[in-house]
């Protein structure tokens, strides 16, 4: 493990007792949040992005905000869902904020989660699909996303334009160089990581999977990955691709950790989501030098070079400053991490 990060889902809504977190509340708790984190040496925060819930939805305007009040950490999503996406100004949109941020954004994309609504795209504007969970839709979306991103041409240039016109094809513009390295998609099973390996991008893998064979979560996104970086190695990619897994991670240092989180680690499991048979990963929650011991015995944090440790957005900022805290402090250094100060700036690189 080479990095790590924060993954929330900005969650916001009533928290009882007559209390509530609002949306604006929960934007401007990300800023905090980053800037305490960027300061800590943290290597990235990255937002789940979640439509018709009262979650983050809409990451851009957040990602410009982190990016101007941080200077190294590296900002991102994890995952935006392409069924519900423009992929031309979504393209121009990521490009902007890979220039404001001085190439710092890691784009996580792909089909999506499951819904609080049937078929929320088709709300969108985008209908068509023959999937009935819109993954051909959201694969569509996406080779334009990347061709646009790549810079081709896509629209014919007007001669007569008093803009300045010309001959030929147009990208979008603005354009990022850089941005094409930077692309990951959120695979759910080997098939898709290794068509994300064949597409020559990034792989983020979460805290389930869509397939369950008896074996433990770990070791199933173990072979997810070494699916994924052969897939990448056959097809020709050059360099080596980056690889995020997220967990659960609770180090307990304080009585309020041990009352939050004191009975929170748990085996995984299997159930299902989305119609799919899956595994679900475990939550890790104990005392620093238990946590290095269960951490190393991960096979798929082993195998990753980024950790992304999911927040509960809904505590706050000092909270959850503390949980990155007590993990830079007492356990990452045990799995191989170092602070953003201490490395080079390919840590928003491929």
């Amino acid at each position: 493990m080479q990095r790590f990060g924060t993954l929330s889902f900005g969650r916001y809504g009533p928290l009882g007792r007559g209390r509530e977190l609002t949306a604006a509340d929960m934007l401007h708790q990300a800023v905090d949040l980053a800037q305490g984190m960027d300061e800590l040496g943290v290597n990235g925060t990255y937002f789940r992005v979640h439509h018709f819930a009262r979650q983050q939805a809409s990451p851009m305007p957040l990602l410009a905000a982190i990016a101007a009040r941080t200077r190294r950490i590296e900002v991102g999503t994890g995952v935006i869902d392409m069924r519900y996406e423009n992929p031309l100004y979504l393209a121009e949109e990521a490009a902007a904020v890979d220039l404001l941020s001085d190439g710092r954004l890691a784009l996580g994309v792909s089909r999506g989660s499951p819904e609080t609504v049937v078929r929320g795209y088709e709300a969108f504007g985008y209908t068509g699909a023959q999937d009935p969970r819109g993954a051909d839709l959201a694969r569509e979306h996406f080779d334009l996303f990347l061709r646009a991103i790549e810079g081709e041409g896509l629209a014919d240039r007007d001669p007569s334009s008093p803009f300045g016109g010309g001959v030929g094809r147009q990208r979008v513009e603005p354009h990022s160089p850089g941005l094409r390295s930077r692309v990951w998609w959120g695979a759910g099973n080997r098939d898709t990581a290794a068509w994300a390996g064949r597409r020559g991008v990034n792989l983020m893998s979460s805290t389930l999977l869509t397939e369950a064979d008896g074996r433990e979560f770990d070791l199933l996104q173990a072979d997810q990955i070494d699916a994924f970086r052969s897939a990448w190695r056959e097809a020709g990619h050059p360099g080596t691709p980056r690889v995020s897994v997220s967990r659960s991670i609770f180090p307990i240092t304080t009585a309020e950790d041990a009352l939050y989180f004191g009975r929170a680690g748990e085996e995984g499991g299997i159930g299902m989501i989305d119609g799919f048979q899956a595994t679900f990963g475990k939550t890790y929650a104990a005392a620093p030098d238990v946590l290095i011991e269960q951490l190393q015995q991960d096979a798929a944090i082993a195998a990753a070079d980024t950790l992304m440790l999911t927040i509960p957005s809904q505590l706050g900022v000092e909270f959850n400053l503390r949980v990155a805290e007590s993990f830079a402090k007492y356990v990452a250094p045990s799995l191989g991490w170092k602070p953003t100060g201490e490395s080079t700036r390919e840590t928003s690189r491929v």
